[in-house]
């Protein structure tokens, strides 16, 4: 009964207050668990919709609903965003005042490999998010981007209003897809809306399909770790607890175009609509981090240098001016104590 329990909540003196509701797709994935964590911690109800698909490890994504399932408002549907029917009953029944949309199909090369699921997940799911909130007229609809969108622009810092027409993977093309989606529908029917542009997310309970998680189990275990271009990669390495604080903050940040937009803004002229960087607003080095990891581990990796991968971006780095010019929060966590809070959790979670 979380589900029901989630929506009224009755305080001592007789009185019921409905809580905040927030509907948050993909709630089983690495950013979706954080945030849904967040949000249940501060009072707020949560439905989950997550697949639980097979696309890494499904345990993981089970032990984290299963840790997010310890709090009382916290309730979930297991389905494909696709799936309209399913989809559309689930959050019509929760009627949020929020929508965050965290799910989709992730990763650069696999989208070399099944760019008809990226379509279908990324791009007809969106849809579907989108369908809802003009439905239920939601105060405020969160949709997350991905740096990949600057594709092969080299002028960094990335700013939000640099030109985004140069994706190199079909992972960020439907990304730039859905930005694009997303602005019209906000155009036409006045949904408030904001974008948010991911950098290199790394941290606890994070996805065993990225670089960083790979390489941890690599060393642990004495394998050779594939490091690409070379070793002359460099990206934003954001770390999920600031991540997360951003999108917090950011919810309260409505989209508003009778009101002035302050420097630097992504405000669209024609519809509630913006697009924010999240990153720590520093450029690494790939070498670095994995020493980063070496040295948190007590262990050095075998190393095999390679050539860049098709998709790859040979380097990331965001400007997070907009995101501190509208909450007044930056992003700040240390690379290495980003990196030795992840090797801690790894490290208990998989008892090594």
């Amino acid at each position: 009964m979380a589900g029901r329990c989630s929506i009224l909540w009755s305080l001592s003196q007789g009185r019921t207050f409905r809580l905040k509701r927030v509907f948050i797709t993909g709630t089983a994935g690495f950013i979706g668990y954080h945030i849904a964590d967040l949000l249940l911690e501060e009072g707020y109800a949560v439905h989950g919709f997550d697949s639980l698909n097979d696309y890494y490890d499904v345990s993981l994504k089970k032990a984290r609903h299963e840790q997010l399932a310890r709090h009382a408002h916290f309730s979930s549907t297991i389905g494909m965003l696709e799936d309209e029917e399913v989809f559309d009953r689930a959050i019509d029944l929760f009627a949020p005042e929020m929508i965050i949309h965290l799910a989709g199909q992730a990763g650069v090369r696999h989208s070399i490999e099944k760019p008809r699921e990226y379509v279908q997940s990324n791009v007809i799911g969106t849809f579907n998010v989108i369908e809802a909130a003009k439905r239920l007229k939601v105060r405020h609809l969160l949709i997350a981007s991905s740096s990949s969108v600057y594709g092969a622009n080299t002028e960094m810092p990335f700013h939000e209003t640099d030109k985004t027409d140069t994706q190199l993977s079909m992972y960020a093309a439907t990304k730039k897809a859905t930005e694009s989606m997303a602005h019209a529908q906000a155009h036409l029917w006045n949904i408030p809306t904001t974008m948010f542009r991911f950098f290199t997310v790394y941290g606890p309970w994070g996805r065993p399909d990225l670089a960083y998680f790979k390489f941890t189990d690599a060393i642990l275990s004495g394998r050779t770790i594939d490091i690409y271009n070379n070793g002359d990669m460099a990206r934003d390495f954001t770390y999920v607890t600031d991540l997360v604080r951003g999108i917090r903050m950011l919810m309260d940040v409505i989209p508003d175009t009778s009101k002035p937009p302050v420097q630097g803004d992504s405000l669209s002229p024609v519809a509630p609509y913006r697009i924010v960087n999240i990153g720590n607003s520093q450029k690494v080095q790939l070498v670095d981090f994995i020493e980063a990891i070496e040295d948190s581990l007590g262990v050095k990796a075998k190393r095999n240098y390679m050539p860049m991968q098709p998709g790859e971006v040979q380097a990331t780095w965001a400007s997070a001016d907009l995101l501190f010019r509208l909450t007044g929060y930056k992003p700040q966590t240390d690379m290495r104590d980003g990196v030795d809070a992840f090797v801690k959790w790894y490290r208990a979670f998989y008892n090594r």
